[in-house]
């Protein structure tokens, strides 16, 4: 059987703006691959700070699915590039492929938008529950354990009732599909 996991993440543009301010340095190249950076362009060359937003939010989403809490985010290890149709696309490397093999994670979808001022992302993955490691780990160093002491899944996780038909569901299924809103619709 199979557990959904979803993390989901809200990056304001003025955030991105404190990002690209030239009088703190090439911030952005710490949280953004090469490849991220020259899609994040608008059409005369200059940053889209919704879409560099975007990403962010995207690798924040994607990090809350590995359930490396307390960690610090392999920002260049977790890539949202363009996949097929346009669509965002997640490529991972290094750690933070390592921290979703750890995880027993299963193909991840990431939905984006943006709006008002800020941009959302949407990560969705599923984990089986009989994997060895796809717990959480203690958010707190007081309720910490040594990594090779055993935890049960109900002190590792909170219990959250699984949809009926999740189990049923398969990385193909339309429905673990993410979908494009055309830009306008609610």
């Amino acid at each position: 059987m199979t557990q959904p996991l979803i993390g989901v993440d809200l990056v304001p543009f003025a955030r991105v703006r404190e990002l690209l301010d030239p009088g703190i340095g090439p911030l952005l190249r710490r949280y953004l691959s090469a490849e991220e950076l020259s899609v994040s362009r608008t059409p005369d060359g200059a940053p889209d700070q919704a879409r560099i937003a975007g990403r962010l939010a995207a690798k924040e989403a994607v990090f809350k699915l590995l359930g490396a809490v307390g960690r610090p985010v392999p920002w260049q290890g977790i890539e949202v590039l363009r996949g097929p149709g346009g669509r965002p696309g997640i490529r991972l490397s290094g750690r933070a492929a390592e921290l979703a093999r750890d995880a027993g994670l299963g193909p991840i979808d990431v939905s984006i938008s943006h709006d008002a001022g800020f941009a959302i992302a949407v990560a969705a993955s599923s984990t089986v529950l009989d994997h060895p490691r796809s717990h959480v780990e203690p958010v707190s160093r007081d309720q910490a354990r040594p990594r090779d002491e055993p935890v049960s899944r109900d002190q590792a996780r909170p219990r959250v009732e699984p949809l009926a038909h999740a189990h049923s569901l398969s990385p193909d299924h339309p429905i673990s599909q993410q979908s494009a809103t055309p830009k306008g619709m609610p």
